[in-house]
């Protein structure tokens, strides 16, 4: 793998943002496939709620730093999420709850980092 990012010297630069967004489109893809009611995959399910609930504790660690330089309002909601998400996480995994609340708001962080819906 190193090898190969190494090779081409004209391969973009991946911002941290672009890393972020790479993240969240992953875990989203399979919370998508694994709640698939065709799929019958509780594991693939269990496993993906479980990288989704980690994505979103280092998402609240990082916006939890004093040096994180977001503005508050956006730490706090972004906590705030992360709260939700680890709560409804367990809901999920209870058969208590579906996991599209969790894929819609991965979708909404998602085109907030492409500056999607944003004024121009």
């Amino acid at each position: 793998m190193a090898k190969t990012a190494y090779a081409d010297p004209n391969q973009p630069t991946r911002t941290p943002r672009d890393t972020e967004y790479e993240a969240f489109a992953r875990v989203t893809r399979r919370l998508k496939q694994a709640s698939n009611p065709d799929a019958h995959d509780f594991p693939g399910l269990v496993s993906a709620v479980h990288d989704n609930r980690q994505l979103w504790n280092v998402l609240a660690a990082d916006v939890a730093l004093p040096e994180n330089p977001l503005p508050g309002e956006l730490r706090a909601r972004l906590s705030y999420l992360a709260a939700f998400t680890r709560l409804h996480s367990q809901k999920i995994l209870e058969s208590k709850a579906s996991v599209d609340i969790l894929i819609e708001i991965n979708t909404s962080i998602m085109r907030g980092l492409r500056c999607e819906g944003k004024p121009t």
